[in-house]
């Protein structure tokens, strides 16, 4: 998977799952990283 559209899906599912800041980030990192797999 392309990294742009990697980094687009993951700040699209960590913005809608994310409360805070911090869990904002953390869930970008979780979700980057399970795309980084699947590719």
């Amino acid at each position: 998977m392309n990294k742009l559209f990697r980094g687009l899906f993951a700040g699209y599912g960590a913005q809608k799952l994310g409360g805070g800041c911090f869990g904002t980030i953390l869930i970008f990192i979780i979700i980057y990283m399970l795309l980084g797999q699947c590719s």
